[in-house]
This record gives C-alpha cells, sequence and structure tokens, in this order.
C-alpha cells in the first residue's frame, strides 16, 4: 500500500507534513501501514485540482460520465478480495462479512449511480422557464471507518454523477481502502483532478471543510464531528449534508406468533452484532410487550452465544473486534454505567474473552433498562450492545421509538404487515424495516432530527449534488 502517500490531480505525492498515522490491525493491536498525515496545503492542492477539473467534467455527456462509473464499479469487483481483506484488517469486521458488504456494496454503489444517473431529469418546462438541474461544483467529502469504502463510494459515485468533483478525507483509523480506490480510478481512465484523495486527521477534515473553493460539505460520522461541520460551513455558508448516526428501535407489536417473534429476536441480535455493533442503523433498543420480557430475554442469550468471537480472517468468527482502543474504553464504559443506573445485566459484560489475549474485543452484550431515559437506552454506543426495552402496548411503544434525539433507522415487526407498516409512518426516522425488510441500495437513505439531514443512494442520493438554474424565454 502507498505508505504516506496521497492522490491529488491523478498523481501519487509525497505530504507536505511528514508525519505519518498508523493503522492498526484491531484484532492484533499491530500496524499494518502508515497513512499520510495532510496538511492544509495538501488539501488545498486537492482542492484546485477539483476546481480546474470541474468544468470538463461537468459538461461531460451524463453517459459518458457513466461509462467511467461502471469501469470504477468493475475494478472494484475485480479486486473484490483484495478490498475484503484490507477493510478486515483495518475495521476488525469478519471476513465473510467483508467479502459481502464491505467489498461489495461499493461495487454496487458505483453501478447503481450509472444506471441512475441516466433517469435523473437533466431539464424540465415550466412555463415559460427551463428549469435545468446543474452540478453543485466541489464536493469535500469526509467519512467514517465502519463501511470505510462503501461511505466513500457512496458519496464519490453519487457526485460524479451528478458532475461534481470531489476531494475525500477518509477516517484516519482505516484509510488504506480509499488510496485502493484511487488506484482503481486511476485504472479506469477517470481525469485528473475529477477524484482526489486526502488521508489525515482533524486538522485535514478542517482545512477541507473550511476551503473557499468547496461548495458543499458531505459528512458520515458522530453528532459531535457534525455540529463542528455545520458550524464551520456556516461561516461561508455552503451547503452541507449529514449522516450523524441513531439509537435505532426494534418495535415487537402484541400480535406476534411464536414463530414470527423467533424471527424478529433472530434479525435483531444480527442487527445489532453486525460489524461488531459498528452500525449506525445496528437496531440497538429492542422494545417489547412488558408480558413478554423475560421470555425475550432468554431468547436473546440464546442468540448471543451463537457469535463466536475469533481471528477475523477465520471463517468461522461471526463477531470481531471494536476498531480501536478508544473505541473499546467507550463502549464498556458505556456498559458499567448501564448497570450503574439501574441496568440489569442480562448477557456479556466487561470481562475479557479468556481465550483472546489481544485484540479490541467486546463481549455480546444485552440489557434490561429501567426506562428510556437511562443514558444506555438513549447513547448511541457503537458496539455489540442491545438494551431492551417494555412497553405497555402500540402507543406506548411508538412513544418510545420517538423518545429519542436520533432519527435514522428502525423496525417494527407484526403479525399484521399492513399495520406494521400504520405504526412505522408513525416513527421519526428516515429508514425502517417492517417484519424483515432487507436494506435497498437504490432507495434513499438519511436520517431525521439529530441523526442529521439529506439523503445518500439511489437517484436522491444523485440529487443531492445537483442545484437549480431558472432560465426564462
Amino acid at each position: 500500500m502507498r505508505d504516506r502517500l496521497i492522490y491529488i490531480n491523478g498523481r501519487w505525492v509525497d505530504s507536505r507534513h511528514r508525519a505519518g498515522i498508523d493503522v492498526l490491525n484491531p484484532a492484533t493491536e499491530g500496524v499494518i501501514g502508515v497513512a499520510a498525515a495532510g496538511s492544509a496545503g495538501d488539501v488545498d492542492g486537492a482542492v484546485r485540482a477539483a476546481s480546474a477539473a470541474f468544468p470538463a467534467w461537468s459538461a461531460l455527456p451524463v453517459a459518458e460520465r457513466a461509462n467511467y462509473l461502471r469501469a470504477i464499479g468493475d475494478g472494484l469487483e475485480r479486486r473484490r478480495a483484495d478490498v475484503a481483506a484490507l477493510i478486515t484488517s483495518e475495521v476488525g469486521t469478519p471476513l465473510t462479512v467483508s467479502q459481502r458488504i464491505q467489498a461489495g456494496l461499493p461495487v454496487a454503489d458505483f453501478r447503481n449511480s450509472a444506471d441512475l444517473a441516466l433517469e435523473i431529469e437533466w431539464a424540465v418546462e415550466v412555463g415559460n422557464s427551463l428549469v435545468s438541474a446543474e452540478p453543485l461544483g466541489v464536493i469535500g467529502a469526509i467519512t467514517p471507518w465502519n463501511y470505510p469504502l462503501h461511505q466513500i463510494a457512496a458519496k464519490v459515485s453519487a457526485a460524479l454523477a451528478a458532475g461534481c468533483t470531489i476531494v475525500v478525507k477518509p477516517s484516519e483509523l482505516a484509510p488504506l481502502n480509499a488510496l485502493l480506490l484511487a488506484e482503481v480510478a486511476d485504472e479506469a481512465g477517470l481525469p485528473p483532478g475529477v477524484l482526489n484523495i486526502v488521508p489525515g486527521d482533524r486538522v485535514t477534515g478542517e482545512a477541507l471543510v473550511e476551503h473557499e473553493l468547496v461548495d458543499a460539505v458531505s459528512f458520515t460520522g458522530s453528532l459531535v464531528t457534525g455540529r463542528r461541520i455545520s458550524e464551520l460551513a456556516a461561516r461561508a455558508p455552503k451547503r452541507v449534508l449529514l449522516e450523524l448516526g441513531g439509537k435505532s428501535a426494534c418495535i415487537l407489536l402484541n400480535d406476534l406468533s411464536a414463530d414470527t417473534e423467533r424471527q424478529a429476536l433472530d434479525d435483531t441480535v444480527k442487527s445489532c452484532l453486525l460489524n461488531s455493533g459498528q452500525t449506525c442503523t445496528a437496531l440497538t433498543r429492542l422494545i417489547v410487550p412488558r408480558e413478554r420480557v423475560e421470555p425475550v430475554l432468554e431468547s436473546v442469550c440464546t442468540l448471543m452465544d451463537r457469535y463466536p468471537a475469533g481471528d477475523p480472517m477465520d471463517p468461522d468468527t461471526k463477531l470481531g473486534p471494536v476498531v480501536s482502543r478508544e473505541q473499546y474504553d467507550t463502549v464498556l464504559a458505556h456498559i458499567e454505567s448501564a448497570v450503574d443506573d439501574g441496568a440489569r445485566l442480562v448477557h456479556g459484560g466487561v470481562e475479557r474473552f479468556a481465550h483472546l489475549t489481544h485484540g479490541y474485543y467486546v463481549r455480546p452484550t444485552a440489557l434490561l433498562a429501567p426506562d428510556n431515559s437511562v443514558p444506555i437506552a438513549q447513547d448511541e454506543v457503537f458496539g455489540p450492545v442491545l438494551t431492551v426495552l417494555a412497553h405497555d402496548g402500540e402507543p406506548d411503544a411508538v412513544r418510545i421509538a420517538n423518545d429519542s434525539v436520533y432519527g435514522l433507522s428502525g423496525a417494527v415487526w407484526g403479525e399484521d404487515r399492513d399495520h406494521a407498516v400504520a405504526v412505522a409512518r408513525r416513527i421519526r426516522s428516515g429508514h425502517i424495516d417492517i417484519c424483515g425488510g432487507r436494506f435497498n441500495p437504490i432507495a434513499p437513505f438519511g436520517g431525521m432530527k439529530r441523526s442529521g439531514f439529506g439523503r445518500e443512494l439511489g437517484r436522491h442520493g444523485i440529487e443531492e449534488y445537483l442545484q437549480t438554474k431558472s432560465l426564462q424565454r
């Protein structure tokens, strides 16, 4: 991998800042690479390259831009095994999951954006006006570590499909996969300056947000960082797209049959433990009828026991480590505080696995919260921790689900699917699964309330990078 290098204007260059950032394998705690710590000067060079490339790229016919996106998608498909192994080393996602999600979704992102760009209504007659959709300009993208290449691909593919150029600042915890994407884009013949990648830390990210030639910022990450980005961008001002996580609720309605309840609990535990709980849409609040609490807790424990922790490269491993020592300490602190606040520890806890002497492994943990007001029911833990809450009927279940500053995802399970849809409509979240409905990579994705604003994926994701112009004739 290209240690300490950045990708600007179609070339690999040394960072102006000599220091590097060690990238650790969270399963072994060993260094697997050294990324550049991009300086403000590096960011300036990347943004100016993107700005210079914008006129020609935005003028390129949509079908030609789509061909580049397909070529990148095909390149990622050819290197799918490399992508999966690299992200497993960076993040700790079990390899079997990485092969399917971490490596599979970026391919779909580029291919879907290529197809959907051709469906955008780029111009429409409105009375005596021609109203056209035009690209925003230069995009600054700041991406997270949990699904690193997917989050980059979702932003890059949509922005490029819209005719924008882009500068990406990947997470310092998982930046190496972004450099692999640059290699693939280069092989696909993407024109210089259209895609630029500058690894780095907070200083790098803030320089990107504040740059005068950046027209819009797309950020996925924490609420705290999202607030900071909003403040910096507001000084211009410039458009900001934010996806800031969640505390997603899964509601079990009172009419569930035994078979449907088993399916619902299996689905919920799988969602909660996916990527060691480091998933923004993870179902981490399970809201169940009060009379079903004890049987549900027993089932949850049985299900969590089916997720063996171990070397994420081992195909039998279903639970890998969390991404870093800091994240490990944060998750354990949440568990300890929850017990202090009166939550009942049902499964897991803060003890290390006896067979794992290295790595940031957290036991799958289930807690019965006394009510929805305690921090463990309100705060995004971003670890393999499920909070169970009792409800006293449907109105109470909806109230609990909505009693959160977040509104990203959720789920509703009921025997009557149409009624479950009606309940879901009353929940203030941008993305809700009904009775096991699966992720749709061409449907709009994004949150409500403090989960952010703006949408990614599908046609809506491309349209976020467009603005309208009216020509009166």
